[in-house]
């Protein structure tokens, strides 16, 4: 294995466990020299480079212990997560990273903002933003409670808002992105503007809402808040899942990002940059 490029340079481990499927781990300090380079690499805003092609099993399994790791790391820097986001939510997305399902990632409460904010692009290599619903959900979603679905995931839901998903890909090269990297990389969150509390999300058509992205007052690019997965419970039900299957839970008070429904933007100095959901008042972005 070639660690070369690593900003620590540390010899990880030898893999020594087996999954279930007979699929060889990595050991836990393997797991953790790859969450501190990709924290290092990140701190230094170094350009992106494939973590994949550094070792012998690249598998989602693997992706998730790294992930792991890196949420171990910030918990003990202070963090405290607050929030999770469901990546890869249509199905060319799937495709193009050869999965046939999404991805998820934490959110940590340093990284989360209410609108109006403002982000400094110099603080970031290469910061795109998304337009997403954010569901926060008022009870936990237990594995006893599960499989949950779609349906069963309205009684848990406690408000839902217009959001930015601030992500961070430092110049990756898109023609190989790897369900390895999304997943190992924590899912390239940056950072989270939420909106205001949509009050009457009961009554709202989560799935033909209209969505907009404005730029210094340009309509940019649009959709519809179904775009993520057909629903944005569906995105929530599908990541309880997930985190059950992984000795998890999505808890009380956490939110869901559900997925982009709009194109990704990825601003310039200057911009004012704004999303609408529907009639609901807008999520602005100053960016400098």
């Amino acid at each position: 294995m070639n660690y070369q490029n690593f900003s620590h340079g540390s010899e990880v481990s030898h893999l020594v466990q087996k999954s279930l499927k007979g699929e060889a781990l990595m050991d836990q300090q393997q797991q953790i020299d790859l969450a501190n380079a990709f924290i290092a690499q990140l701190e230094a805003k170094e350009k992106h480079y494939s973590m994949a092609d550094t070792v012998e099993n690249a598998s989602l399994e693997n992706a998730y212990l790294v992930q792991d790791s890196f949420i171990d790391i910030m918990l003990q820097r202070g963090e405290q997560i607050v929030g999770w986001k469901v990546a890869l939510t249509s199905k060319a997305m799937q495709e193009f990273c050869g999965v046939d399902h999404p991805l998820s990632g934490a959110i940590f409460r340093s990284r989360v903002d209410e609108s109006p904010s403002q982000v400094s692009l110099n603080a970031h290599r290469h910061l795109g933003l998304e337009c997403e619903i954010a569901v926060r959900v008022g009870k936990d979603l237990e594995p006893g409670a599960g499989p949950h679905t779609q349906a069963s995931i309205v009684e848990a839901v406690e408000t839902c808002y217009p959001a930015f998903e601030l992500i961070e890909d430092r110049d990756a090269d898109y023609d190989a992105l790897n369900p390895f990297d999304s997943v190992s990389e924590n899912a390239w969150n940056a950072g989270v503007v939420l909106g205001a509390s949509i009050g009457n999300w009961k009554e709202l058509d989560l799935v033909e809402t209209p969505t907009v992205l404005e730029v210094n007052g340009e309509v940019l690019g649009s959709g519809r808040t179904g775009d993520a997965l057909g629903h944005p419970f569906e995105a929530v039900a599908w990541l309880a899942n997930h985190l059950n299957s992984r000795n998890r839970s999505l808890r009380a008070g956490e939110f869901v990002m559900t997925g982009s429904t709009v194109i990704t933007y990825f601003p310039a100095a200057g911009d004012q940059v704004n999303f609408v959901a529907g009639t609901n008042p807008p999520v602005t972005l100053a960016c400098s």
